[in-house]
């Protein structure tokens, strides 16, 4: 049942907002699950736990204020986890409460209402997607439920296999891979009349928005946020006799698609991360292109600047 509201039937006057929280790692593995594991190493103080209940009790915090200031908008909301599906009809603003994961999985239900990315714990998370945290939505949500914050349209991929569109909203990147990682990624690439057959550790290759990210790390360039361009970088590849690889490292235009071609029994493409996956077969044939649907990003300019 949406907050601020008695019913979702309920003729609604005020804005209309989905929230996508994030769910913490404290409140899965230690308030739902008990993880015994994690209970432990807790009870140890083990570094690798050290930050596990701040970062929590950060986003509680920032969950309490964005609804504050749901509140004091007027708006009516609809809470819904990271990774869950909810539809945007009908919705004036997308609010994503976490980090640059929790906004990517949203992105991915986004088609055409703007969205803005609160930070929940900024000390401990990088939130580059994020406009806002708990001290600015307060004055920010007003803004952008009035169409008066400013934000940056951001190209997205199209990525299909075999002739079927897997996904056209993916804001960061995709990852193809072997499923082992000590194992060998084999491709053939396919650009206009360039045909090259590579062996890697696999390939980065996204949009614009993604660029800073595992794109950046892998080698490539930094892009300005409003490119309309895709960047292919292809990791630790193994070099020919000659030493000369065309793709190794390339800019895709929007008139242009990468077609690749998997040569592994066990491959694996991941889109915007870990959760949305899809395992590949010796002969699958996958294309990359610039989408259709590009999406509205508020409270970051094309600079990468914050309002």
């Amino acid at each position: 049942m949406p907050h601020g509201a008695k019913t979702r039937a309920t003729v609604v006057s005020g804005p209309v907002v989905v929230l996508v929280a994030k769910r913490t790692s404290w409140s899965q593995r230690v308030e739902r699950d008990q993880d015994p594991h994690i209970l432990d190493l807790l009870r140890r103080r083990d570094p690798t736990v050290a930050r596990m209940e701040a970062a929590h009790q950060a986003h509680e915090s920032c969950m309490k204020a964005v609804e504050s200031a749901l509140q004091e908008a007027g708006a009516s909301w609809t809470r819904v986890t990271a990774g869950q599906a909810f539809s945007e009809q009908g919705v004036d603003l997308v609010l994503s409460v976490g980090g640059d994961g929790t906004l990517l999985a949203a992105s991915h239900q986004v088609d055409r209402a703007p969205i803005l990315g609160v930070n929940s714990a900024p000390g401990m998370s990088v939130g580059f997607f994020c406009g806002a945290d708990a001290l600015s939505i307060g004055a920010l949500l007003p803004r952008a439920i009035g169409g008066d914050l400013p934000g940056v349209s951001l190209n997205r991929m199209e990525v299909s296999r075999n002739g079927a569109a897997i996904s056209r909203r993916v804001l960061n990147d995709a990852l193809m891979c072997h499923t082992c990682p000590a194992a060998t990624s084999r491709y053939i690439f396919e650009l206009g009349d360039l045909t090259e057959e590579q062996r890697s550790s696999g390939f980065w290759i996204g949009p614009a928005a993604g660029s800073t990210a595992a794109q950046r790390s892998a080698g490539g360039d930094i892009l300005p946020l409003d490119s309309d361009e895709l960047q292919l970088v292809v990791r630790e590849p193994y070099l020919p006799r000659d030493g000369t690889l065309h793709l190794r490292r390339r800019l895709i235009t929007p008139t242009e698609t990468l077609r690749v071609r998997c040569k592994m029994h066990d491959g694996m493409l991941f889109l915007d991360g870990p959760a949305e996956r899809s395992t590949l077969v010796l002969g699958d044939v996958l294309e990359f292109r610039r989408s259709s649907e590009p999406l509205r990003l508020l409270g970051l300019s094309a600079d990468r600047q914050r309002p």
